[in-house]
């Protein structure tokens, strides 16, 4: 594929693979912090943790405009081939919307979110911040926009055929999964991904390798 990859290995053999699929757009600035300090973890506890820069992401040569959800789909599932050993694919919010075509031995969903709810997002802060410069847009011009050419939505230019494909999107079944959400019942934290600016939260990220590594021994793996 020629993408970057961030990797951290464990002293020895690792017990796994984590492919950790970091949640889509400019929600992936704000929670990449807390997701390394969580692959520093998961090496610590013996695991191989691997972050990919997908076509059209970081530092990627790919313009983002060039890509839409299928690319990265088949991108990911590149990525998995190419490792040795069991995977587990850990996804957080929009990165769920990709990781079904990976072929791992399991997968692990932080707080999985549908494409519709991603793009509404995206869509209303760009009617916000147009606003603000006194421009008259709305959802519905925006919708029309998108559908003859790229939209410029937080800093990302998105295809047509991005727009339409996110818009319909839904985490797949996969098996054996983990989902899991923040709060009580979940992971400690907060929503990283809700912050106007990057940050990370040390507690959060050692909860997501704690836990990732616990359903990994409930699959049987290391």
């Amino acid at each position: 594929m020629g993408e970057q990859q961030l990797r951290f290995d464990p002293a020895g053999t690792p017990r796994a693979t984590i492919l950790i699929v970091p949640p889509l757009f400019e929600e992936a600035n704000r929670t990449r912090r807390t997701l390394v300090l969580a692959m520093r973890a998961l090496a610590a506890d013996g695991f191989a943790a691997l972050l990919p820069d997908l076509p059209g992401q970081n530092e990627s040569l790919v313009p983002l405009a060039d890509v839409d959800l299928a690319r990265w789909q088949d991108a990911l599932a590149e990525v998995a081939a190419g490792i040795d050993g069991p995977v587990i694919v850990a996804s957080v919010r929009g990165g769920a919307l990709i990781d079904h075509r990976a072929k791992a031995t399991a997968w692990w969903r932080l707080a999985p979110v549908g494409g519709a709810s991603l793009l509404r997002t995206l869509m209303r802060a760009r009617v916000s911040a147009d606003r603000e410069a006194g421009l008259a847009t709305s959802l519905e011009s925006l919708q029309a926009e998108a559908k003859a050419a790229p939209l410029l939505l937080a800093g990302n230019r998105l295809s047509p055929a991005m727009t339409e494909q996110l818009g319909a999107a839904e985490a797949q079944p996969v098996s054996p999964l983990c989902s899991i959400g923040l709060g009580a019942d979940g992971i400690a934290g907060t929503p990283l991904w809700l912050r106007a600016e990057p940050g990370e939260d040390g507690s959060m990220a050692q909860a997501i390798a704690a836990d990732i590594s616990e359903w990994s021994r409930s699959c049987g793996i290391g």
